[in-house]
């Protein structure tokens, strides 16, 4: 025990020493290089004076960085995260001229620009020989996961939850991952060819796959409320205006997700999916997980309990987090704009302007977001949470503006999957055995838009139905895409949309779009406007919308209206199944569903679709859309271990996912979500209650997970894995179910690493 013990200090130091010489030459190679940065006086040194300057230097830099770091970042918590994420470069740059200032004799010195990328560098030569030489050695490395996921569970009082967590008797845990937008067939597609090589091993072997069939608004907003909150119930689109209120609900925003997590938990009387020990990373609502970050329903509040910024604090902590998300947003930024040059030259169709500030956007959606969630998923694992729900939207955002098929989404896949053979691979290292499922909420139908294939806009027809004054020059419906308001909540920006956000009072008709599907609301007409009561205003209009090329179908209290003069009311049997049949089985179920909707619209449009090409026309900005019904849009995917129970029939709707989820959560050995006897109560969210269904009671636990504290550092890159997940190390995996061999006692190794946890500062751990 006394051999091993030193052997382990032994090889820590080692590898400390290893760090520290190569951090030495790479500044004594900067200082050659740059000229603003000398390591040596005015009356010039000897080779070993500058040699010893330059281990100086580095020593005195990679101890503030270990020491002084952690506690600068976490004191701008409250600065904007895309800030906070430039303010690294120059917080880093400056711990370095502290650094050089304290070489003996003022040996050190660097012009202060020159020391931001001195810092920068150094940073990442640091932490990429760090994360090598533990890559090398595969206990070591193991080892240190589970020291730092021990040190976490001791900092919170459970030692004996930790004893058996080591011991095997904790019930497996569950990881979700929301692949934002990709569809069934797009994730056949990209495994059928080597795309996705870790995807498709899974399905080889450990997992099964399956689709589902959203409701009729298939966007992130409708799927994931009912996917993690079990009720969707009166979401009729992306975004719609409420006669009651006079506002417009937008699902991206935060104040508008903080309602829709509240109705839907006042509905279903259950906090949510995640309201045992869960974690919610990257999505719209929080799915009653006491542990948040990037959650778009929260990000609004503020409040000593409620650090927005812990999230982002937990990747941040490593400045070399920072020099490598720095460097790939650049390239990402870069890829974009080439990618939309060259489409133009090419003359693509159908295009979509991708200018502005959409790079940005689409960086920080493909690699910020990305890496960030991705890093809080790790700590988690770490950590033995019991159930993580996670949304990576990067193929979503790229497929609106290149569309859902072709080499700029296929790149997108291939990121993804090295990111799940990441999160693969730390689940080998993780203190509890973990499942992972893969889901989609919707996937992505491709098309001219509605403004490109016509030129002019629903609104512009609309208005002209209604005979209004109509712009010489078409206008353009902005894309509601999530990435948007990732950026701005990020940047403490509200997500409003100006005058759409509060429409003023009087008759002009409101029209809003949500991908494909568009809604028309006449402010003047309290509660829901008859079809008579629309045509005696405007007798031109239906007749205008439905029998336009563009226009699939219309829905009109409880009335379906086709081309031609097409009509079939929704009660009677079979009439719009007969009408709506072009749009795919379930449309008419899914038409009739919605038409019960308090807030459903005056008229419902759904664009035009194609079965032969599989096209639709978005009414938004988007050559990738989803939001209604027609094509790939309504069928996303669920993959799941083969341990848990098949899904069953046909799921039909998110609310129908929820259900599948809630079962594979309770087959693990005990209950993974609180439930409460007749009279009893459960929590309905964080911080918030709500009662229990009735008639269900807490069977007993087979083992509890223990949260985590936050800033810890998570290594990034993982060493070699096991069975379907890679190669051999310390465990054993089972049919995608990742096993701890059980142990006496933690192994003890140096710490270290470079992606940090998720980590748990405050209850409410925001965006």
């Amino acid at each position: 025990m006394g051999r091993g013990r030193w052997r382990t200090t032994g090889s820590a130091l080692v590898r400390v020493i290893l760090v520290w010489a190569v951090s030495t030459l790479t500044m004594l190679a900067l200082a050659g290089i740059l000229p603003d940065f000398r390591l040596q006086s005015d009356d010039g040194d000897s080779v070993t004076q500058i040699g010893l300057t330059a281990a100086w230097g580095a020593g005195a830099f990679g101890l503030l960085s270990a020491l002084v770091w952690p506690v600068l970042v976490r004191a701008l918590l409250l600065v904007p995260a895309l800030v906070l994420g430039l303010l690294v470069f120059f917080l880093n740059g400056s711990l370095l001229l502290i650094a050089l200032s304290l070489i003996p004799a003022g040996h050190g010195e660097a012009a202060p620009e020159t020391a931001v990328v001195v810092a920068a560098v150094m940073s990442a030569v640091a932490s990429a020989t760090s994360t090598a030489l533990a890559v090398r050695d595969d206990e070591a490395y193991r080892r240190r996961l589970y020291r730092l996921a021990d040190r976490r569970r001791r900092r919170q009082g459970r030692a004996g939850r930790a004893d058996r967590a080591r011991s095997g008797a904790v019930a497996p845990g569950l990881v979700f991952l929301q692949l934002d937008g990709v569809g069934h067939e797009v994730l056949r597609h990209a495994c059928d060819s080597a795309l996705m090589p870790t995807v498709a091993g899974w399905l080889d072997g450990s997992h099964r796959l399956a689709s589902w069939r959203t409701d009729w608004s298939s966007q992130t907003g409708a799927s994931q409320l009912g996917i993690l909150h079990g009720s969707n119930f009166d979401v009729p689109a992306f975004r719609w205006y409420e006669k009651d209120t006079g506002e417009v609900v937008v699902c991206n925003r935060p104040t508008s997700a903080a309602e829709l997590q509240r109705r839907a938990i006042e509905r279903t009387g259950d906090g949510g999916l995640l309201t045992h020990d869960g974690a919610s990373r990257g999505n719209l609502f929080s799915g009653g997980a006491d542990q948040l970050a990037l959650v778009l329903s929260v990000s609004a509040r503020r409040g000593r309990a409620n650090r927005s910024r812990a999230g982002y604090f937990a990747y941040f902590s490593d400045p070399a987090n920072a020099v490598r998300t720095a460097v790939s947003f650049v390239a990402e930024a870069a890829r974009e704009v080439g990618q939309s040059l060259r489409a133009r030259i090419r003359g693509d169709r159908p295009r979509v302007a991708r200018g502005g500030l959409y790079p940005l956007i689409r960086a920080f959606a493909t690699v910020v977001e990305r890496d960030v969630v991705v890093a809080a998923v790790i700590g988690d694992m770490l950590a033995g949470r019991a159930a993580v729900y996670a949304d990576l939207v990067a193929y979503d955002e790229v497929a609106h503006h290149s569309g859902p098929h072709g080499p700029d989404t296929d790149r997108v896949l291939q990121r993804l999957d090295r990111s799940l053979a990441l999160i693969a691979r730390v689940a080998e290292h993780a203190p509890r055995e973990y499942r992972i499922v893969l889901l989609s909420d919707h996937g992505q139908s491709p098309g001219e838009t509605f403004l490109g294939r016509y030129g002019l806009t629903l609104k512009d027809l609309v208005r002209a139905g209604c005979g209004l004054p109509v712009s010489r020059r078409a206008g353009r419906t902005r894309s509601g895409a999530e990435a948007r308001a990732a950026v701005l909540a990020a940047l403490h920006r509200p997500v409003e949309e100006g005058e759409e956000a509060h429409p003023g009072a009087g008759s002009d008709p409101v029209v809003l779009a949500s991908g494909n599907l568009a809604l028309i609301s006449f402010p003047d007409i309290r509660g829901r406007a008859s079809r008579e009561r629309i045509e005696r205003a405007h007798p031109a209009l239906l007749a205008t919308l439905a029998n336009h090329p563009g226009v699939g179908f219309l829905l009109v209290d409880g009335v379906v209206l086709g081309p031609g003069g097409a009509a079939a009311r929704l009660d009677v049997p079979g009439e719009a199944e007969e009408l709506l049949a072009p749009f795919g089985p379930g449309a008419a179920e899914a038409v009739r569903r919605t038409d019960g909707f308090p807030h459903v619209a005056d008229i419902m449009v759904n664009s035009a679709y194609d079965p032969g090409t599989g096209a639709v026309h978005a009414f938004e900005e988007q050559i990738g859309s989803h939001g209604g019904l027609g094509g790939e849009q309504g069928a996303p995917f669920l993959m799941w271990p083969a341990e848990l129970s098949a899904p069953g029939t046909e799921l039909v709707g998110a609310e129908a996912v929820h259900g599948v989820l809630r079962r594979w959560l309770r087959e693990a050995d005990g209950p993974q979500i609180p439930l409460a006897s007749p009279g009893g109560s459960v929590a309905a969210s964080a911080g918030e209650s709500a009662p229990a269904p009735a008639g269900e009671s807490v069977p007993p636990s087979a083992g509890e997970p223990v949260p985590t504290s936050a800033g810890e550092p998570v290594p990034a890159p993982m060493p070699p894995a096991v069975g379907r997940f890679g190669r051999r190390s310390g465990r054993k995996s089972v049919r995608g179910v990742v096993r701890a061999v059980p142990q006496d006692s933690p192994p003890e190794g140096a710490d270290g690493g470079i992606l940090p946890s998720g980590g748990t500062p405050a209850r409410d751990e925001t965006r």
